[in-house]
């Protein structure tokens, strides 16, 4: 009989769960590793290994450009890749609630092995748990990558006068987010950013532009990114309004709803802090890939109000760009 719903059952550890894990899941992310069918998944590795879990439980789970399942690889892969490592394996633990449609788990793991596909990365170990109805809200994945260190990096690094690059839109994937529930009305052709970055970023570093560090501007955004530069090295960051890039309709989202669009997650769109002379070059690169379009030079770190950041806007005048505070939209990722 097909299986049209997850059952407790499926999370007993017996026939149901084997009829799961091979029917939706091996079908979707085996490989030679999972195949073996072990307890734990052995891989081989050289030097340093960049390692970074998060969770992610994001509503709706389908949305504009993505849905939970992509964002669970893209999420961990582009931490990995901000460390200077390429993502090669990920391991995964599915939460579902009881009664989940099983068509709808079908989709969200067929996504994920489009993305393992694109960028070559192996799901290495797996497990899943099937919770009471009412325990969980519909589905939760945790994912965690790892990478080989290629080019090390740090937000220590940071120098006065070093440049600050933003590789794409602010605030993307939030907009999209907000506009995506249903109590909000909101129409808009937007459709999230979420996207592996590390195809993008490879060359860059291969370049030896003497990239300090890379962050991805997820919660928080591009304000929680600067601000956390600025306090980790007791400098401060000075950014301009007019070449931050936003797209049309974030701005209108953020208008209307009075959101500070710097504070908005991107989950394709990562900070670039590196000297100065490379900032031209840099941007150049990044633009020549389909992710970099929208590629911007923002600002420069400096000497002056350490641990602060301030933007200067399109007229002139000066304001403080704060750590984000509260919980401006929930569960974004």
């Amino acid at each position: 009989m097909p299986m049209e719903r997850v059952l407790l059952a499926h999370g007993s550890g017996g026939v149901e769960s084997h009829h799961l894990i091979s029917e939706i899941f091996f079908k979707e992310l085996g490989n030679e590793i999972l195949a073996l069918g072990e307890d734990a998944g052995v891989i081989e590795t050289g030097g340093k290994i960049a390692v970074s879990t998060d969770g992610f439980t994001v509503t709706p789970l389908f949305f504009p450009g993505g849905d939970i399942g992509k964002l669970a690889i893209c999420g961990s892969a582009n931490d990995v890749a901000m460390m200077g490592a390429k993502p090669s394996y990920i391991t995964c633990s599915f939460m579902i609630e009881e009664g989940f449609e099983v068509e709808k788990l079908r989709k969200i793991v067929a996504s994920m092995g489009k993305e393992l596909q694109k960028s070559g990365m192996k799901m290495i170990s797996g497990d899943t748990k099937v919770i009471p109805k009412g325990g969980v809200d519909q589905i939760f994945i945790t994912t965690t990558a790892l990478g080989e260190v290629k080019h090390p990096l740090s937000c220590h690094h940071l120098e006065a006068g070093d440049a600050i690059l933003v590789s794409g839109a602010i605030g993307t994937h939030g907009a999209v987010i907000y506009a995506s529930r249903e109590e909000m009305g909101l129409k808009s052709p937007l459709e999230s950013d979420c996207a592996q970055l590390w195809e993008m970023l490879e060359p860059l570093l291969a370049a030896n532009l003497g990239i300090k560090t890379m962050r991805d501007a997820t919660r928080g955004g591009l304000a929680a990114v600067l601000n956390e530069w600025s306090q980790s090295v007791g400098k401060g960051i000075e950014i301009s309004e007019e070449t931050l890039p936003f797209k049309t309709e974030v701005k209108g989202i953020c208008e209307i709803l009075g959101f500070e669009a710097c504070n908005l997650a991107n989950e394709g769109m990562c900070v670039i802090a590196l000297p100065k002379e490379s900032a031209s070059r840099a941007l150049e690169m990044l633009k020549a890939h389909p992710l970099g379009l929208e590629a911007s030079l923002i600002g420069e770190v400096v000497e002056n109000h350490p641990g602060r950041v301030v933007m200067k806007s399109e007229w002139g005048t000066r304001r403080y760009l704060d750590y984000p505070s509260g919980e401006l939209l929930p569960r974004i990722c």
